[in-house]
């Protein structure tokens, strides 16, 4: 009697474990529709019908669409009406058709799209693109609530006719780029245009757009994939899942993530894993009991090596045993092996001399192609000189002072490559930059930084000691910077070596002297085009380097600004370079404000934590100003170190680093000379002489600012299209 109580609590214990997931999961196993009857699968967490879904996001209604006088059934999303088109679970991903955004009325229109506010779905960045077509159409995406921060955009140009059948994106009549991560809602704008004919914007799946599309029609709807997340702890109760320390949840056939968000919070990039997934070994749905299934390795010859051996399928995995008749291939393959050693040895060697020649020529090939480029270059900008006097490494120097690149050399990754810590023969600290990619625009990019850099001779411009010109990706040598980059120094708060108020002057003083620099004491006009805290590096004394001239672009003296299709870093864009496609000097003035910024506050320039509208380091600086809120967002040391006369000067200048019109902003020059002034200011005791009570700082902030700048209400929230 004693032990049939035992086992039944046991039971009792066991049967309490299981979660209401599994038990949801036997339910639609049995009695839940897998379609709509048509080619569209629905597996769980989606379902049709009661009890079939994990939550109302999920659910699917299925619906009969005639044509002529013959029905087609049809899946939908209901809560967001939405024609399913495919669903896969091991992406985390939905494919919808979404309806496109036209003007036909020549003015400007907008569409806000937000479908998808406070679900688990958001537009996924890896898949879809914004596209806008039509003739001279300038389309661009926009925040919501408040239609302050620019996400994206493009402006197609025009042949002065309709679209064409299969033209798409081959430059005619359209033009796309890619949307951020994280988006659930945006604001759809289409400028105002002389145009006759309509003009689109909207999202789209890439590979349809690139392969299916023709010809847009204003009640077209094309397709677009969303990814989902789910709060995996929502479908466990087992008291190890609740109380594990670790982020995920095993068993031997599937594992899930549970660190994220719940529905309605916004939700991971697609880098991270959401939700399950079956292990390796396993195929099927992971949300089911008993869903992820083993693999026959063995049935495939894809999935296994046994190529003279026999495979066995294990769980998860196979094996491979050795055949039972196979010894006399065995001695027959060891006398026919003895018999062509020789011929193999021959051929391996003649291979190896082969190939020792081929790689000779191919680095001969290279290194007259970059050669030639960087001809090209030297004439066009009038600088042979100093290019000449770059140093050449050849391929196997640099191989030996980086271990042959070696992960444990890495020092810091970037979008234009990879940068490796290396020592030369003759002892020297250096940094060695290697391209990612290799393709022609990233050769382009080489040869221009070697280019611009070759021009400078700055004490606080990173120094270029020479390339390598022998292999397929470009390879940069520059002088070693020890002490990372002013993002890493602000965000991370060095305790041996904190950024005192005095260092952050002093490091904006340098960062302006060397853009003062480029802009006017270079042998010609130098836009840099990617000023950010990352892309400023600190020396062993913490003095500051500018770095990275991918991008940067040298102009004529006389010449006001650059057309360029519009590149750089979503925070420290210049909204108005954005919006024209007109690169000037002002343009990097916008970009240091936003530095500026980043040091008085310690904020980074994009941030996820701040409320939709400010999430732009720009708008959430300017706006806090605006109402006298300054003193609330700064960084404690500054508080703590600097005196109120001296911030509110620094905030000052760079709230019009951050004027929306470029032509309100100052020049380098005088960003530098401000700075300067307020770095030689002599030390007051108090702000209360001068200002009264602290609450009457903000008002004083407000005058002082009529006074140095013309406009006092420009801020992020003017970037948005007049209504």
């Amino acid at each position: 009697m004693a032990l049939q109580m035992l086992l039944f609590w046991m039971l009792v214990l066991v049967t309490c474990s299981v979660n209401a997931f599994a038990l949801a999961s036997n339910v639609i196993s049995n009695s839940c529709p897998e379609d709509c009857g048509n080619n569209v699968s629905i597996p769980y967490p989606f379902g049709v019908g009661n009890g079939c879904y994990v939550g109302d996001w999920f659910e699917i209604v299925c619906r009969n669409d005639t044509y002529n006088d013959l029905e087609f059934p049809k899946s939908f999303l209901k809560r967001f009406n939405l024609e399913v088109l495919e669903i896969d679970i091991d992406a985390a991903t939905v494919r919808v058709r979404y309806p496109i955004f036209s003007s036909c009325t020549g003015g400007m229109d907008r569409k806000k799209n937000q479908e998808l506010e406070k679900s688990p779905f958001i537009f996924s960045s890896y898949n879809n693109s914004f596209v806008a077509m039509g003739c001279n159409n300038s389309a661009s995406m926009w925040s919501l609530p408040e239609e302050s921060i620019s996400y994206g955009g493009c402006k197609s140009p025009c042949d002065r006719g309709p679209f064409r059948n299969g033209s798409r994106c081959n430059g005619t009549n359209c033009c796309q780029t890619t949307i951020p991560s994280n988006l659930h809602a945006f604001t759809t704008t289409i400028e105002p245009t002389s145009s006759k004919y309509c003009n689109y914007a909207f999202l789209v799946d890439q590979d349809w757009f690139e392969n299916n599309f023709t010809m847009p029609n204003p009640t077209m709807s094309v397709p677009v994939v969303l990814e989902w997340g789910l709060d995996v702890t929502s479908f466990y109760s087992l008291p190890t899942m609740k109380n594990a320390t670790a982020r995920e949840y095993k068993d031997s056939t599937y594992f899930c993530r549970y660190d994220y968000p719940t529905i309605g919070n916004s939700m991971s990039s697609r880098d991270s894993t959401k939700g399950c997934r079956c292990r390796r070994g396993y195929r099927g749905n992971p949300y089911l009991l008993g869903g992820c299934e083993d693999i026959d390795e063995c049935a495939d010859p894809f999935l296994n090596y046994c190529t003279n051996t026999r495979c066995e399928n294990t769980e998860g995995y196979f094996r491979c045993v050795a055949a039972k008749n196979i010894r006399p291939f065995i001695i027959i393959g060891v006398s026919a092996s003895l018999g062509v050693l020789f011929l193999i040895f021959g051929g391996w060697w003649s291979y190896k001399v082969i190939k020792k020649r081929m790689r000779i020529k191919r680095k001969e090939k290279l290194f007259k192609q970059k050669c030639e480029l960087l001809l090209e270059q030297q004439l066009s900008t009038n600088n042979k000189d100093s290019v000449e006097n770059t140093k050449l490494f050849n391929s196997k120097e640099l191989e030996k002072a980086t271990d042959r690149f070696s992960a444990d050399r890495i020092i810091g990754h970037g979008g234009q490559g990879t940068v490796y810590k290396g020592m030369l023969a003759d002892g020297r600290i250096v940094a060695i930059k290697k391209s990612n990619v290799i393709d022609e625009e990233k050769l382009q990019e080489f040869i221009n930084e070697v280019v611009i850099l070759s021009q400078i001779n700055h004490r606080n411009v990173v120094k270029l000691l020479g390339c390598c010109l022998e292999i397929e990706v470009s390879l940069l040598v520059y002088e070693f910077i020890p002490n990372g980059t002013l993002a890493q120094y602000i965000i991370g708060q060095n305790e041996e070596f904190p950024p005192t108020w005095d260092m952050r002057l002093r490091i904006a003083i340098e960062v302006a002297g060397a853009l003062f620099y480029l802009h006017s004491a270079a042998s010609s006009p130098i836009y840099h085009r990617d000023i950010k805290s990352t892309n400023i590096l600190l020396d062993d004394k913490y003095r500051a380097k500018v770095a990275d001239f991918g991008i940067s672009r040298s102009v004529a003296i006389d010449q006001t600004h650059l057309s360029t299709l519009v590149h750089g870093t979503f925070g420290y864009v210049d909204p108005e370079y954005f919006r024209s496609g007109q690169f000037t000097d002002k343009s990097d003035v916008y970009s240091f404000g936003v530095v500026l910024a980043e040091l008085l506050t310690g904020e980074k320039a994009i941030s996820s934590s701040r409320t939709r509208d400010t999430k732009s380091l720009a708008a959430f600086f300017v706006s806090s100003m605006e109402g006298n809120n300054l003193f609330d967002i700064l960084d404690n040391r500054v508080l703590k170190e600097a005196e109120k006369e001296k911030i509110i000067a620094v905030a000052n200048l760079a709230k019009r680093c951050l004027n929306l019109n470029g032509k309100e902003r100052p020049s380098m020059k005088e960003v530098g000379r401000e700075l300067e002034a307020n770095q030689m200011t002599p030390k007051v005791s108090t702000l209360k002489d001068k200002y009264g009570e602290i609450e009457d700082v903000g008002i004083e902030i407000s005058k002082e600012y009529d006074v140095v700048s013309i406009s006092t209400t420009s801020g992020m929230d003017g970037i948005r299209p007049d209504l």
